[in-house]
C-alpha cells in the first residue's frame, strides 16, 4: 500500500508502508516498535525523499533499539557488500549450499564436448552433480536479462554432454542452477522455465528464494554486523569467512584483527543471535 502524507508545509509525499512494514517484520522487530519506526519516518518525510533514505533512516532507528534486528534488515544491502569481484558471492553461494546437505566445490575446472569450463560452485548430493553459476552485481537495479541463462544453458550443456560420455561418472548431472544477488527479468524467467534451469535470485522462486533461505537457515552473510568495520569484513572474506556461522566456528580470527576482549564479547554475541543460537 502507498501512502501520501501531507506535510505541514503542504508538501504531499508518497512511500509504501506494506513494503517497509514487511521489511522491518522480516528482521523480527515486534508491532510496537515497527509502529514507533513508521511513525517517525511518516513525520520526517519531505517532497523528494528517496526510498533509499527512508530505509536508511528506518534502519537508523532500528539499529538504535535492536542491532541485531537492523543486521537482519540491511540483508540485501550485506550481499552487495560481498563484492566487487564477486568471488565472496560464489563462496557465499557454496556455503549456503553446504548447510543444505551438499558437497561444494568452488571454481572447478570441467571438460565440454567443446571447450573446457571454470564452473562457479560444484555441488553433489544424493547421488546427483549440480553445476550452479553465479552472477553478482555490486549496484543495485542491474537486473539478469535472458542473455545470462542463455548463456549459461550453453555451458552448461556443453558440460553434460561430456559428463555423459564418460563411463566413470556414475553420478547424474541434475539441472543446471543460476544464483543472482538481484532478480531475473521476465524473459529470463521464461527461459529458465523452458530450458529446465533453476533460477534463483533474492525474492525467487517465491517463497524460497535467496533472502528465504537465508532467514530460514540463519545463515546471514558476515557483512550483515553492525559491530564490525568494513576493514574487519574484508579481512574475514579474504580468510574464506562468509558467514556469521562460520565465524562462531573460528573466532580466532577475531584475535588476529587484534580486537580488544570486550568488543570481541559483543562482536560474538550478535553472531550469536544472528543465528539463533
Amino acid at each position: 500500500m502507498n501512502m501520501e502524507v501531507i506535510k505541514s508545509s503542504g508538501e504531499k509525499v508518497q512511500f509504501s508502508v506494506s513494503k517497509l512494514r514487511g521489511s522491518l517484520k522480516r528482521s523480527g522487530a515486534n508491532d510496537q516498535l515497527i509502529k514507533r519506526i513508521l511513525d517517525r519516518v511518516r513525520d520526517e518525510l519531505y517532497q523528494g525523499i528517496t526510498s533509499k533514505e527512508i530505509y536508511n533512516r528506518a534502519f537508523a532507528i532500528l539499529k538504535k533499539n535492536e542491532p541485531v534486528f537492523a543486521s537482519k534488515y540491511k540483508l540485501k544491502k550485506a550481499i552487495y557488500e560481498l563484492g566487487p569481484t564477486g568471488f565472496p558471492f560464489e563462496k557465499f553461494v557454496s556455503a549456503i549450499l553446504e548447510y543444505s546437505g551438499y558437497k561444494t566445490e568452488v571454481g572447478k575446472i570441467m571438460q565440454g564436448i567443446c571447450v573446457t569450463h571454470e564452473i562457479d560452485v560444484f555441488a553433489e548430493k544424493n547421488g546427483q552433480v549440480t553445476i550452479v553459476e553465479c552472477k553478482f552485481h555490486n549496484e543495485e537495479g542491474r537486473n539478469c536479462d535472458v542473455k545470462v541463462p542463455l548463456y549459461i544453458h550453453s555451458r552448461y550443456q556443453d558440460v553434460k554432454a561430456h559428463w555423459k560420455t564418460k563411463k566413470e561418472n556414475t553420478k547424474e548431472m541434475d539441472k543446471g542452477w543460476v544464483v543472482t544477488n538481484t532478480r531475473f527479468t521476465e524473459d529470463a524467467r521464461k527461459y529458465g522455465k523452458c530450458a529446465d534451469l533453476h533460477l534463483l535470485c533474492w525474492d525467487f522462486p517465491e517463497g524460497n528464494g535467496l533472502r528465504d533461505r537465508i532467514d530460514r537457515l540463519g545463515l546471514y552473510p558476515i557483512t550483515v554486523s553492525t559491530m564490525l568495520t568494513n576493514r574487519e569484513k574484508q579481512f574475514l572474506l579474504s580468510r574464506d569467512v562468509v558467514l556469521c556461522q562460520q565465524l562462531l566456528k573460528d573466532s580466532f580470527f577475531l584475535d588476529h584483527l587484534g580486537i580488544a576482549e570486550n568488543r570481541k564479547k559483543k562482536i560474538m554475541e550478535e553472531v550469536r543471535l544472528l543465528c539463533n543460537c
